[in-house]
């Protein structure tokens, strides 16, 4: 695959998301990415809903196709030792390791970063991070945003709290995980200034990445504020206590339009799409700080406005009068957006099980540089033969090794 990353060699041993995705975010800017599955299960993702049907009438799972995206699978069984002499051969031709498992594991099997080429740059994925008093535990993505302090913040104040509606915790962490492993391998590349077939001597990193940690990272003012000034930030629902206007407000359709209107000059614009002039000489919403002590009220008004009128007819209105403003997109909206379709923010891309399926495209891109369409998600094992071939093993060691259940 072509991409500022094209070149390296990225090893994928995480199951579910947030290792997975860290892989797959290089991949989509070139590496190539070799995910190792357990011979016969492979990743549980394969196994997580919804499903559609393959050509023999067996469920296929539409997350894995999407998260299983831009990868050859090998099998390989970590847990066995001829398994793990296979993997550290490969991760000498490797330059990234990709994993999140509990801490412990990989040391339990003979492969941590310790056991590994010193030119690997190692990312560990866990609930708690590698040392530190809950290291051990056991979590996944509603953990990290409980942990991580997200939890309590989102939702409405009257009413508990609610989870972000996709696993947040883990594309945040394999987000900044992927960002660490460009940085470590820039830093390796760049501080060695040594040939590329020279990795002996290149000196890689470990990062460590608790699940909670990315969530911790975007949490704003909160812990500052509680630091000095002892305030608990909570629940605020689609209204900030010191911003009006600002909601996700009704419309006659039974959609919803997100208007943020919370400065003075993009109020009095607002006030100009509603044909509300009046309301910029109201001494109760002059100000920002006047509108944020009269909250409720202006939002009440706002919504009143867009209650009466189509989603579409509010956008237009807005857009006019030079308002950031945008519906609350279902699935089906974005399909038919004229600017997503644009700029080519779908691809559709050749899975091996159901064929043609269209689906988010890799992000962010670079200019003048295309980005390459992400091959389909794989079938369990489908490249092992030729992973191990560039191994030097030959048909026969492969074949014992599959009558051994190694792969």
């Amino acid at each position: 695959m072509s991409g500022p990353l094209a070149g390296l060699r990225v090893l994928d041993l995480g199951t579910r998301i947030a290792a997975p995705f860290c892989a797959g975010l290089l991949g989509e800017q070139g590496a190539e990415v070799i995910k190792i599955e357990q011979p016969g299960s492979g990743d549980f993702m394969r196994e997580i809903g919804p499903f559609a049907k393959d050509p023999n009438g067996d469920d296929y799972s539409l997350f894995w196709a999407v998260e299983g995206r831009g990868r050859k699978s090998m099998t390989l069984d970590l847990r066995s030792v001829s398994g793990q002499k296979i993997f550290r051969r490969l991760a000498k031709t490797a330059d990234v390791v990709v994993e999140n498992f509990r801490p412990g594991t990989l040391e339990k099997w003979n492969i941590a970063p310790s056991d590994l080429a010193s030119h690997l740059v190692c990312v560990r994925i866990s609930m708690f991070g590698q040392d530190g008093p809950n290291s051990s535990r056991p979590g996944l993505d509603r953990v990290g945003i409980g942990y991580g302090g997200l939890m309590h913040l989102t939702g409405y104040p009257d009413r508990p709290p609610v989870r972000v509606g996709v696993t947040i915790s883990d594309y945040l962490t394999g987000v900044f995980a992927a960002q660490a492993a460009t940085a470590a391998i820039y830093k390796r590349d760049r501080g060695a200034g040594l040939a590329s077939d020279t990795p002996d001597r290149r000196e890689g990193a470990v990062i460590d990445a608790a699940l909670y940690g990315g969530v911790l990272r975007i949490l704003e003012w909160t812990l500052a504020g509680y630091d000095k000034l002892g305030v608990v930030r909570n629940r605020e629902g689609n209204r900030l206590a010191n911003s009006a206007p600002l909601d996700n407000y009704p419309t006659a359709d039974g959609k919803h339009v997100c208007i943020v209107a919370g400065s003075d000059a993009n109020f009095y614009r607002l006030c100009s799409a509603m044909g509300r002039d009046d309301l910029t000489n109201d001494p109760r919403f002059a100000r920002l700080a006047d509108r944020a002590t009269h909250n409720n009220e202006i939002n009440e008004i706002v919504a009143a406005w867009t209650a009466s009128l189509a989603s579409a007819e509010v956008e237009r209105l807005c857009i006019i009068a030079d308002v950031p403003v945008a519906t609350a997109f279902t699935a089906a909206d974005i399909f038919s957006d004229a600017h997503i379709a644009a700029r080519d923010d779908l691809v559709t891309v050749n899975d091996p099980v159901i064929g043609a399926l269209r689906q988010q495209a890799p992000y962010p891109r670079f200019v003048g540089s295309p980005s390459a369409i992400p091959a389909g998600a794989p079938r369990l094992g489908e490249h092992t033969s030729d992973v191990l071939g560039q191994l030097g093993l030959s048909e026969t060691d492969i074949e014992t090794l599959r009558t051994n259940g190694v792969i």
